[in-house]
């Protein structure tokens, strides 16, 4: 075996004990005829001690040593001498007498040091993203990420909800922001688009009598980027069948409090409070509004119209997404008194930050036609868009709903993150470039020809 041992879990139990221990230099201090290394792996740091006897190998390799060095290293567990404890840590009351010392792999000088305070441009951190998620304030935020997915999915689960996998390639239908495309080789001059949400898939889900679905589902928006966003993001997808607002609401604080309590140690206060979309606008001229005091402020915000009006294209649009339903009481004023029109829409608000969006859904061939025309698509635009949905409302689709939590934008609120960036392990930048793998990049003719592709030439300014 490569080692018997973390870095982290060494104590006064394994003194007297040899182990084996791998993971980085994260320091090394050199004090003559004594070398002291700290060793660091996920799970924390171990201090080792060097001498020239009796294991002169392993002193001579030590002197060589720089740091992020990965190394191997072999030894007695022993105890500290008095006044050189470390409480601070697990294992600051023992260190490791070495007896043998391997450089499993070297590192070159650094671009930047390995602490948690640096000062370095956010372009040199994702060049080296590697180097950046070494640094303990990050690995940290990335492990609680880890405990709060796990504690969504044991919630959920308890909760009856099936976790299903919908695809990643599937129709477009641009209604909000801009699919990315995917060409198909076998298809000349078709395409797939990346999913924005699963949106259809989980609703079909519930005409295929699921009931509960969830998935933390992966999702692609071609929109220009912000603080906020990002080309690909993460959501907590949830949808259930023969509910009302009221079950949902209830569903989500529950679901948030046994999460906060669980993974985080925080109790939250249950119902969150709840306003209509006409009160926030009026009281605080938000449609997310950060009210009240407390790390963690929760808000319902309700009955968003259905409609908002595109003075570009001089027709109206979905204002959440066309599957939304309307008001039952507002039904009738389709087509008459657009922007009157409430929906049975919520966006959950934290800290004046939306984290997550849903609605009751369509679940009526005929609204969900009315709907369409009201947007401007022609039934034959409609049916080449939605045909898989139309016709999958004409086999017994019943009443549903459920929302997405945008788990980037909770995730940071948590960590408390300036940007969504942080809680990402290999985010883009704010021109949607990876500096770690050049993407997006160019490719080959071979490529493009096998795709049926061509290049347009950009004409000259």
């Amino acid at each position: 075996m490569l080692r018997t041992h973390t870095c982290g879990e060494l104590t006064e139990d394994n003194i007297g004990q040899t182990v084996i221990l791998c993971g980085w230099v994260a320091a090394r201090r050199d004090h003559g005829k004594l070398i002291f290394i700290d060793i660091r792996d996920r799970y924390g740091f171990t201090q080792v001690v060097i001498t020239p006897k009796p294991y002169p190998a392993a002193y001579e390799t030590a002197k060589q040593l720089k740091c992020e060095d990965v190394v191997r290293i072999t030894g007695e567990v022993n105890v500290r001498p008095a006044k050189t404890e470390n409480p601070k840590i697990p294992t600051g009351l023992v260190e490791l007498f070495t007896h043998n010392l391997e450089i499993l792999n070297s590192s070159k000088d650094l671009p930047f040091q390995i602490e948690d305070t640096i000062e370095v441009s956010e372009e040199i951190k994702l060049l080296h993203r590697y180097l950046d998620l070494r640094r303990s304030t990050m690995l940290e935020k990335f492990i609680i990420r880890d405990k709060l997915n796990y504690k969504f999915r044991e919630f959920l689960n308890r909760e009856r909800f099936l976790e299903v996998e919908t695809p990643f390639l599937t129709k477009s239908t641009p209604e909000g922001a801009r699919d990315f495309l995917v060409p198909s080789r076998i298809n000349p001059g078709m395409f797939y688009a990346l999913p924005q949400s699963p949106q259809l898939f989980k609703q079909i889900l519930m005409v295929s009598g699921f009931d509960r679905y969830y998935q933390i589902a992966r999702c692609f928006r071609d929109e220009d980027l912000r603080r906020d966003r990002q080309p690909e993001f993460t959501q907590l997808d949830i949808e259930a069948s023969f509910v009302s607002e009221e079950d949902l609401f209830k569903l989500v604080e529950e679901m948030f409090r046994f999460v906060f309590k669980e993974a985080l140690g925080i109790d939250l206060t249950i119902p969150f409070t709840r306003i209509s979309y006409q009160e926030a606008m009026a009281t605080h001229q938000s449609d997310k509004p950060d009210i009240g005091q407390g790390q963690y402020r929760f808000l319902w915000v309700c009955d968003f119209p259905l409609f908002e009006y595109n003075e570009e294209e001089g027709r109206w649009n979905s204002a959440h997404h066309p599957f939304t339903a309307p008001k039952e009481e507002d039904i009738a004023l389709l087509g008459k008194d657009m922007k009157n029109i409430r929906s049975r829409a919520y966006d959950l608000v934290l800290n004046g930050v939306e984290i997550a969006s849903g609605s009751i859904r369509i679940h009526s061939r005929d609204l969900q036609q009315k709907i369409f025309s009201s947007i401007g698509l022609t039934a034959e635009e409609a049916q080449q868009k939605f045909a898989h949905l139309l016709r999958a409302f004409e086999y017994g689709a019943p009443p549903h709903g459920g929302l997405a939590v945008g788990l980037d934008r909770l995730y940071s609120i948590i960590t408390g993150c300036e940007s969504i960036r942080e809680v990402i392990a290999f985010p883009k930048t704010q021109k949607g470039i990876c500096p770690l793998t050049e993407a997006p990049s160019g490719v080959g003719q071979r490529q493009l020809d096998e795709l049926n592709l061509s290049i347009k030439e950009k004409p000259e300014k």
